[in-house]
């Protein structure tokens, strides 16, 4: 039984045990047949024939070297791809760094050449010279990858640094720009003076609509009107047909909506579709099956008034994309109530009405150039028709912007992410600038950021 003690040197001594032309290694040595006519003797080696502690030593270290080369080439790619974005005190100690790991990478591969060269010298013509020429080899290949990818690293820091200089400007206009931006009051509550809408933040989930998830379609949201003491909000899911408008709840506060407290339910039992909206403590939507548009008051529960509104299609007539049932659309914002709708003369695109909110009648409208079904929801900003249309399941864009003030149009392009596939309810609230959404049956709601005045003029080109 021989256990030497590398596993690799064991064909090894055994060559030379039976080589012809080699000096004998071992003397006679007793030995027993068992039953099944296998021989077993007893055999005690020399460690001084053959440095077997310094090649485990060598064999240790080189194995050592390839890991550590293999870590590195790994970190030094990964920090390439993804290192142009960082700050530039980061990119120049990471360029420090790896400038030193090649420096103790070579010192060491040239400590394991030179205790290689130092091997063979001493072991001269035995067969050890095979695994030590290998042990050379991987060293030597590895010192000449080292060297190769030395070289690219120079290149690639030539260019890095090439870059840093155009990364510094753009961080210098960035912070300059946030640094703007910090400076730039927000927007007052109820205000317009701003010059559109700028970006929407991330969604944020309220809850899950009252009624549960079987109830997909509604709306929801805050009193429309730009009333600081008004604080009331409202959530209105449909029935679980996604078209029929019977009950709703009112709460006092937001922190009430949260927690479902201290909350009113009635019940209606005349509305269609999910285009409601409140303003002034009174709901507007759509009469059941008619192009009628209807007013009720909160206090009491009880209609008011109804109208019916000219030329309007109804019964699912030309309603949003992916949102049944929702043809006639109501909007509050910071200049008044306003109704969204399609018309046969308008060929399914767009009509925008303002309202008197006492007698319901139209005072003025506006005609858009965009196809009512193609969008997937609308809302109104200071005066500003803002389109939505869907992108994916998970993203709509707001593309269109028709401002009824000056009856401009023009093309946006503001991603909004949502939560699942279909936005049934859109409202805005003058007085926290927030979009309400009921997503699919959960109650969402965005952040909405303007562009001030400043920012507009200080990016006008000369």
């Amino acid at each position: 039984k021989m256990k030497p003690t590398l596993a690799l040197q064991i064909p090894l001594l055994l060559l030379l045990l039976v080589l012809p032309g080699q000096p004998q290694l071992v003397k006679s040595v007793p030995g027993s047949v068992d039953e099944d006519g296998l021989c077993h003797c007893v055999v005690h080696l020399s460690n001084s024939l053959i440095p077997l502690n310094q090649l485990e030593q060598l064999q240790s270290i080189t194995q050592e070297l390839m890991d550590k080369y293999d870590k590195e080439l790994s970190r030094v790619s990964a920090g390439a791809a993804g290192g142009g974005w960082q700050l530039h005190e980061h990119i120049l100690s990471w360029i420090q760094h790896e400038e030193e790991q090649d420096c103790l990478l070579r010192l060491e591969l040239e400590g394991a050449q030179e205790l290689v060269t130092q091997l063979m010298a001493k072991d001269g013509g035995n067969e050890a010279e095979d695994l030590l020429s290998q042990l050379q080899s991987q060293v030597a290949n590895a010192s000449l990858t080292l060297k190769l990818l030395a070289d690219s690293d120079q290149r690639s820091l030539r260019a890095y640094r090439q870059e840093l200089d155009v990364l510094e400007g753009r961080l210098s206009d960035c912070e300059r720009e946030k640094c703007q931006e910090a400076s730039d009051p927000p927007v007052p509550p109820g205000s317009c003076a701003h010059a559109g809408l700028q970006k929407v933040s991330r969604p944020l989930v309220v809850q899950l609509n009252w009624r549960g998830f079987s109830h997909k379609a509604g709306v929801w949201g805050r009193d429309a009107a730009p009333n600081l003491d008004s604080s009331l909000y409202w959530v209105a899911p449909l029935g679980s047909e996604n078209r029929y408008f019977d009950y709703y709840r009112l709460y006092k506060s937001y922190d009430d909506l949260v927690l479902m407290k201290d909350f009113v339910e009635r019940k209606m039992g005349y509305g269609d579709g999910s285009g409601n909206t409140v303003y002034e403590n009174f709901m507007y939507f759509n009469y059941y099956g008619t192009r009628d548009i209807a007013k009720v008051n909160l206090s009491s529960n009880t209609l008011v008034l109804q109208r019916t509104l000219p030329s309007a299609t109804y019964n699912n007539r030309f309603s949003y994309a992916g949102v049944p049932w929702k043809d006639i659309d109501f909007a509050g914002d910071e200049k008044g109530l306003w109704v969204l709708y399609a018309t046969e003369e308008s060929k399914g695109n767009l009509v925008v009405s303002r309202l008197n909110t006492s007698t319901l009648e139209v005072e003025k409208t506006w005609r858009t150039s965009q196809y009512k079904p193609a969008m997937s929801g609308a809302f109104m900003a200071c005066g500003v028709l803002y389109a939505l249309r869907p992108l994916s399941t998970r993203q709509e864009e707001i593309f269109y912007a028709f401002d009824t003030t000056t009856g401009r149009e023009r093309r946006l392009s503001i991603l909004l992410d949502k939560m699942l596939e279909t936005l049934h309810g859109i409202n805005y609230s003058p007085l926290d600038h927030k979009l309400y959404v009921y997503n699919d049956g959960y109650l969402i709601n965005y952040d909405l950021s303007f562009l001030t005045l400043k920012q507009k003029q200080s990016k006008r080109p000369a």
